[in-house]
């Protein structure tokens, strides 16, 4: 293992070497010595031991750039740097200007097989709260643009994606206007004579910047999607240091949220519900398939309504991690469902036919409350509509909704919940006709959990009140899921 001086030199000349505007360029001896605080004789020694070991290449007189050899090590030692900054704000919930710090002394002294299961823990996160990119286990750092307030285009919403200084001054006075990476600004103008920069931010609120801190502040463009959604919110600031992960993350009761089951970890989920005569008992069964981006799950209903009771339409599910929750953006990971017609239609037990559910659920966290917010529909192509027998008698009912759900940690075990859900339920109405009914639901509910070892059982109820049709309903819903390891 190299020692903590060998790892300072060469993460300091690997993030010099990037700063160059020349890819592949030398490092000068003089900006190596000011940035590790030593005098250039120092330097100049041991960048010659390093050079003799392979890790650099080494040009007297004009300067320094590591090899292949020397650029992984540095990488990795940038790994555990950025995930133990990202560890100290979003579970110690210090703040981003404090971090680099303490960081600097971890980053020697923390095993891979610990810098692995941080990563793990964070959801493998891309980029720190500065917006520095990870690198991957095996030293490889994904490419980002390095594109500035100085030259990103005017009067366009653009996405703050890192913040390349790292001094706790600077970095309080971009936490204290607004200008975190997520942030969604616009620039409004550059004055060269004036030397500044003018960024709009939510709210209409203009902040004139210096050249210089312009120059610290790289954007990127973001999509029309996220555009609609991150620009309203651009006028909250993150005055507060990213929240502390919520300890449960099960599914609102009617809500689906936007995160997969981590690797090697799967959960047995049961519902209940009960309004009037009618009652569903469901058993739902999610597994990660390789890594957290793709998810592969059941749902087994049992049903009872009137005289019939019974096995209900299975449906089969695929989700996809298409985004993870990070500073300024939601989590997103759109479903499809194929639901297969297992239950006995005669009998009201189903639908009799294969279908197709789609939901594109979101779900991110400010402090103490999630969010979780979704958009789907559900598509019947032959439910027999109870003709004659005599000529096609199927009909195709496409039944569209619309949910979200507020849920808010009282204590680390215990949430408090409001969900609601607004359908468009479309049903037979005769032989070849349909209708169409709106129904939204209102349910107040409460959660609480515990943690065993590395297991967690999760217990809750709610009231769904029905709105919609000729009265308002009332029911009764509960919920138990247990979540455990595999292949450990």
């Amino acid at each position: 293992m190299a020692s903590h001086t060998v790892e300072n030199y060469l993460k300091a000349i690997y993030q010099a070497q990037h700063a160059l505007d020349e890819p592949g360029g030398l490092v000068p001896m003089g900006h190596l010595a000011v940035a590790l605080g030593v005098v250039p004789g120092t330097a100049t020694t041991m960048v010659k031991a390093l050079a003799e070991s392979g890790l650099v290449h080494y040009e007297p007189y004009t300067g320094v750039r590591v090899t292949p050899a020397g650029q992984r090590l540095a990488a990795l030692v940038l790994r555990r740097h950025r995930l133990i900054e990202q560890f100290l704000v979003e579970v110690m919930g210090m703040g981003w200007a404090e971090v680099h710090a303490e960081a600097e002394h971890l980053e020697h002294a923390v095993s891979d097989r610990l810098i692995a299961r941080i990563d793990e823990m964070l959801g493998y996160p891309k980029v720190d709260p500065h917006g520095d990119p990870i690198p991957g286990p095996e030293g490889t750092v994904a490419a980002l643009g390095r594109e500035t307030l100085l030259s990103c285009p005017l009067h366009t919403p653009v996405r703050v994606r890192r913040v390349v200084d790292q001094d706790a001054e600077f970095l309080r006075f971009v936490e204290e206007n607004g200008l975190k990476p997520g942030e969604v600004i616009e620039i409004e103008g550059r004055d060269a004579a004036a030397d500044n920069v003018r960024v709009r931010r939510g709210g209409n609120r203009v902040i004139t910047l210096g050249t210089r801190a312009a120059s610290k502040l790289l954007v990127g463009a973001i999509t029309l999607v996220l555009a609609l959604w991150a620009w309203p919110h651009a006028a909250r600031a993150q005055a507060a240091a990213s929240p502390v992960p919520f300890q449960i993350l099960d599914n609102s009761f009617l809500v689906e949220e936007a995160f997969n089951q981590e690797a090697g970890v799967f959960q047995n989920i049961v519902t209940a519900i009960r309004h009037g005569d009618t009652w569903q008992l469901a058993f739902t069964q999610e597994w990660p398939v390789g890594s957290q981006a793709h998810q592969l799950s059941y749902t087994v209903p049992l049903e009872g309504m009137d005289l019939a009771s019974g096995l209900g339409d299975i449906f089969v599910n695929y989700r996809y991690q298409a985004m993870r929750e990070g500073s300024g953006r939601p989590a997103f990971s759109p479903r499809l469902s194929v639901i297969a017609p297992s239950g006995d239609a005669d009998r009201g037990l189903g639908a009799g036919t294969y279908g197709l559910q789609v939901n594109l659920p979101f779900s991110k966290q400010t402090g103490d409350v999630y969010w979780h917010w979704s958009g789907g529909l559900t598509w019947l192509p032959a439910v027999d509509s109870g003709g004659d027998g005599r000529s096609p008698d199927e009909v195709a009912l496409l039944s569209p909704f619309l949910a979200g759900s507020a849920v808010w940690r009282v204590r680390p075990m215990l949430q408090l919940m409001l969900e609601g859900v607004l359908e468009r339920e479309q049903s037979v109405a005769g032989p070849l006709r349909t209708a169409r009914d709106t129904l939204l639901t209102i349910a107040p509910g409460i959660r609480g959990g515990w943690n065993l070892s590395d297991r967690q059982v999760v217990i809750g109820a709610a009231v769904p009140v029905i709105v919609g049709g000729p009265s308002v309903e009332t029911c009764v819903f509960g919920y138990v899921s247990y979540e455990l390891p595999f292949g450990r």
